[in-house]
């Protein structure tokens, strides 16, 4: 893939950069290599991303011939806007500390690449790059009644930039191109992919092992592909499709990269409708009540009435948080006593709580599916001494119960169609239905969007071929030019 840096003028760039070409924005706009090109990731330098300006229709062009571009033009109109940036709330605890001993006002702060030359502010500097992901960026800053606050943003124009700088934006540049993920080059790529992951997730959907099987898989299929973190926001841009591999949830990084994609055309697995809809278990109550998709009896609880929930349930009686997983915050009660304060609790914090008749099997079914088509079948059993698959020890530590896999036609077809009725409710990405089989009828209990694939476990029957399914479908909708939103 071609890396173009694309200025004003190209006699005017001081620095000689590995792997990339300096192109001037005249060319790139004009020359019909450059249109034709079908694959290259484009770092737009230009001075000025004024509406329908030269800068402007580099990004907006970039798109069009499908080139990963930085900045984008949602990124171009985001940085203008007062309201987006006055509103960046999830920055003003790292802009008091990174500026707590700053006397003067206003403050400017120059951001190359996400990187700035005080070791002080970097983690303020790549959270705005991360939000308004622009090569070089200058923040401002204006202190009122003692509390600092983000001003404006612009680009830094190539001839501001203070000679004293240039060799620090030269390394900047390059540590931003050797971020990409060292990978054996697959002659027929076409695509490029990045994986959503987080080293420090303790609970991860999917281990190591198998995210080196996803990256085979990917570049089997014409992908390269690049491993991201939770601090690379700022680089979706650059791809053509998302594949989360972290727990996701609203309120949340992950959410926030799904919704990103999907904006700019990418297609993305897990998009966030399929995020929002899964993760919050009032919606999947619902949703499976209209449907008429046999779940156990199920009351969405409120302040108004508690009082019912012994009486339609009985006891024991399952309490969910709404955004609940891994077995945390779902709760079994024995009886009324109990009952009331662990409610009262609960809707502390959320105004709606689910409860569920208590349903207790050996096993839940997990039914993987991937585009509307059954992709594996596991049985997790539950814990040891316990009622759940997951069981939560003192001190934090999470242990499960035993598993096994079975061929798609060993399982029950039963089993295999409630869970297609289910996850075809939510959407056509990836899912993971859980179901319990009762002695007169199988019920679903939850729809997972991010569900577990780990090597040797969810993979035992496929093998690889389970991993090359998946990222068949991303290359098939990128071929059909299909998105969360819309083609890129």
């Amino acid at each position: 893939m071609s890396t173009l840096i694309v200025v004003d003028e190209p006699g005017e760039w001081p620095l000689e950069i590995p792997g990339g070409e300096v192109v001037g924005a005249r060319a790139y706009l004009t020359e019909p290599r450059y249109s034709s090109l079908r694959r290259a990731r484009v770092y737009n330098l230009c001075e000025s991303y004024r509406y329908q300006s030269t800068g402007y229709y580099v990004s907006l062009l970039g798109a069009a011939r499908g080139h990963g571009t930085l900045p984008d033009v949602l990124t171009m109109q985001d940085i203008k806007s007062r309201a987006l940036i006055r509103h960046a709330d999830e920055l003003d605890e790292l802009i008091r500390r990174s500026l707590r001993d700053i006397s003067t006002s206003p403050f400017e702060l120059s951001i190359y690449f996400g990187r700035n030359l005080a070791e002080r502010h970097a983690r303020l500097s790549r959270a705005l790059f991360n939000l308004f992901p622009v090569p070089l960026l200058r923040a401002s800053f204006m202190r009122r009644r003692d509390q600092w606050r983000l001003d404006r943003l612009k680009p830094i124009p190539l001839g501001e930039i203070p000679h004293t700088h240039r060799g620090f934006l030269r390394d900047a540049i390059v540590e931003h191109f050797s971020r990409r993920m060292p990978a054996r080059q697959v002659p027929a790529a076409r695509f490029e992919l990045a994986i959503l992951a987080n080293p420090d997730e303790e609970s991860p959907p999917s281990d190591e092992a198998a995210l080196r099987r996803f990256v085979r898989a990917a570049q089997a299929v014409g992908f390269d592909v690049d491993i991201l973190g939770p601090d690379d926001f700022g680089r979706i841009a650059e791809f053509d499709a998302l594949f989360i591999r972290e727990t996701t949830r609203v309120n949340h990084h992950t959410y926030r990269f799904a919704s990103r994609a999907r904006a700019l055309g990418l297609v993305v697995i897990d998009d966030p409708d399929s995020i929002a809809r899964c993760t919050n278990k009032v919606y999947l109550a619902e949703l499976m009540a209209r449907l008429g998709i046999p779940t156990p009896r199920t009351l969405i609880v409120h302040r108004e009435n508690v009082s019912q929930v012994g009486p339609a349930l009985g006891f024991p009686v399952v309490l969910k948080v709404p955004d609940s997983a891994f077995s945390q915050g779902v709760i079994k009660v024995d009886d009324e006593e109990t009952l009331r304060p662990r409610l009262r609790e609960l809707l502390e914090d959320s105004d709606l709580v689910v409860a569920q008749e208590f349903v207790p099997t050996d096993f839940d079914w997990r039914v993987g599916i991937i585009d509307r088509t059954p992709l594996y079948v596991c049985r997790y059993f539950m814990a040891r001494s316990h009622w759940q698959i997951y069981k939560q020890h003192d001190g934090g530590r999470v242990s499960g119960g035993r598993w096994d896999s079975l061929p798609l036609a060993e399982a029950p077809p039963g089993v295999i169609e409630l869970a297609l009725r289910a996850a075809n409710a939510i959407g056509d990405g990836l899912y993971g239905v859980d179901i319990k089989s009762l002695a007169d009828r199988d019920v679903v209990i939850e729809v997972n969007d991010n569900p577990s694939i780990e090597r040797g476990v969810e993979d035992r029957i496929a093998g690889d071929a389970l991993y090359t399914r998946i990222m068949q479908v991303f290359r098939q909708r990128l071929e059909a030019g299909k998105s969360g939103a819309h083609g890129r």
